[in-house]
């Protein structure tokens, strides 16, 4: 078959159409035909040589994944685990000492290939209509997304969501999740371009503004009450910004740093507001499940920024790279 090889770690162009042998399934596992597979920035991340990943080149990247198998057309959950241990018995999978993500880390090939073996229990329905492109642009985040906000974050109706990154691929869907749980969303983003875009998914309020002016304008659009919940994946470029635009004992929920993976926190404002910041690493398979149910129901709807052909994954990556996107950067076959 032919698939994308990540062929040493650095720069694009190191990633390379070859032809490889075809996957063979292992016990519990179907091949599925790629018809699509979006992009995460955690391929950006290993294609540059992720610190402390156990991934080898040569490599196929890609955890999103939609395609056909026996007739069926089908989206893939990306999660990998042991099924075994304590965590996975208490159904908290991405707890799994295991856990790993398909195409990323856990010793799975991904999808940026003609074919993947990938578990049957792990299938997801694509609804009727819904292009490949479009199913493969919405598992990974709508799941990350899902369990930032209905599992950690507890949103509640009424309650006011700070969404960081308007045009992330995870705050698309973090954005829609967030008003089907009722929630006020207040997104936010450094790019006009993007303002719009935010509202017509469903924001309420879009903050065009830099990170030091954000709790000012928070505490502006909330009459001073500020934000229940921050829904945040940049990291140390706004962390403590994001943070001030809590309410006591408010929580910010964190999948990402795409700005650096290490900043500085003053514990004295956290402590002194009972402010909870609780990570959060993708999903169990039950939560996706839960969040595909949304998608089945209409309630949340892929966007795709831009689609490349199977032989273009470099470009695609220098697009996503730019953080020019508005949702998923994606490869179709």
């Amino acid at each position: 078959m032919k698939a994308v090889v990540l062929k040493a770690f650095g720069g694009v162009e190191n990633l390379e159409l070859q032809t490889v042998a075809d996957p063979v399934p292992g016990p519990g596992e179907i091949l599925l035909r790629v018809r699509a597979c979006a992009l995460n920035h955690l391929d950006l991340w290993i294609r540059e040589g992720l610190p402390g990943s156990k991934v080898k080149t040569p490599h196929v990247l890609g955890s999103d994944v939609a395609g056909e198998t026996e007739g069926r057309r089908v989206a893939v959950y990306p999660g990998l685990f042991c099924d075994a241990c304590p965590a996975c018995k208490d159904g908290r999978e991405s707890d799994c000492p295991d856990f790993g993500i398909i195409g990323a880390y856990g010793g799975s090939q991904g999808g940026y290939a003609e074919k993947i073996a990938v578990k049957a229990a792990h299938l997801l329905r694509v609804p009727d209509g819904m292009s490949f492109t479009d199913a493969a642009s919405l598992p990974l985040t709508v799941l990350t997304a899902w369990r930032m906000l209905k599992t950690l974050g507890e949103v509640k109706t009424g309650q006011t969501v700070l969404a960081i990154g308007a045009g992330a691929g995870v705050s698309v869907a973090g954005i829609q999740i967030a008003k089907t749980l009722g929630a006020i969303v207040i997104a936010t983003t450094t790019d006009a371009a993007k303002v719009d875009r935010a509202r017509a998914l469903g924001a309420d309020h879009v903050l065009l503004a830099p990170p030091a002016e954000l709790a000012r304008e928070v505490r502006r659009l909330t009459k001073g009450a500020m934000a229940d919940v921050v829904f945040e994946h940049v990291g140390p470029a706004l962390f403590m910004d994001a943070l001030k635009c809590l309410r006591p004992s408010g929580r910010l929920v964190t999948c990402g740093s795409t700005s650096g993976a290490k900043l500085e926190l003053d514990l004295r404002y956290v402590f002194s507001r009972q402010l909870r910041i609780l990570g959060s690493r993708m999903g169990s398979l039950a939560e996706m499940h839960e969040a595909w149910r949304l998608v089945e129901a209409g309630l949340v709807k892929p966007v795709v920024d831009k689609v490349f052909p199977l032989d273009a994954a470099a470009a695609a990556h220098s697009r996503l790279e730019s953080r020019g996107q508005f949702g998923k950067v994606v490869l179709s076959r």
